[in-house]
């Protein structure tokens, strides 16, 4: 059996031991959707790649920490959220401006289709996005687009539950202002 033909959870064995076919497999199943993930926060795509890359790294250097291989996308997920997430702020604190405002395919199944990103509507919510407070972004990017939950975006965000159901409810608002203008 080849490793394109194993099931996830065999190759994340073989990832335990260092087989490096197992982890380009694993590499090349989930690196589209992970650099959609990181796309959407950072919006650079060249430190969208390199956040990614450091992702799948720290992953596989961690993998013997993971109990259930079954959670490995939405561990690999969090773990790009994070990166993501970290290098923005970075930015923010530097007041640098991200190289790319380009609207990107999401090709992964929680997340928008071609046939929708291309629609005038999608394009405009996404558009008015971009241009919310940093935080607001960050929110409604996890909340609505990535599917977390309160909880999650609390842990993510390090903010408290009251405060994130505020940021979200804050940003929702905001956009919606945004949207009536235009």
């Amino acid at each position: 059996m080849t490793s394109t033909n194993q099931n996830t959870e065999q190759l994340l064995v073989l990832c335990k031991s260092g087989n490096q076919r197992a982890q380009l497999e694993i590499y090349n199943r989930y690196n589209k959707a992970m650099f959609n993930t990181a796309i959407r926060i950072v919006k650079d795509s060249f430190r969208a790649e390199d956040i990614v890359q450091e992702s799948f790294l720290a992953a596989f250097t961690k993998l013997s920490t993971l109990e259930n291989l079954n959670l490995f996308g939405a561990w690999l997920k969090r773990i790009v959220v994070n990166n993501s997430i970290g290098y923005y702020n970075k930015i923010i604190k530097q007041n640098e401006v991200p190289l790319d405002s380009v609207i990107y395919k999401v090709e992964d199944e929680q997340g928008l289709n071609e046939n929708e990103q291309n629609n005038d509507k999608v394009k405009l919510i996404l558009g008015a996005m971009k241009t919310l407070k940093s935080n607001y972004n960050i929110g409604l990017t996890l909340h609505l687009i990535e599917g977390y939950d309160y909880e999650e975006i609390c842990e993510i965000m390090d903010i408290s539950y009251a405060n994130c159901r505020t940021l979200i409810s804050r940003a929702k608002e905001s956009l919606r202002k945004k949207l009536m203008m235009n």
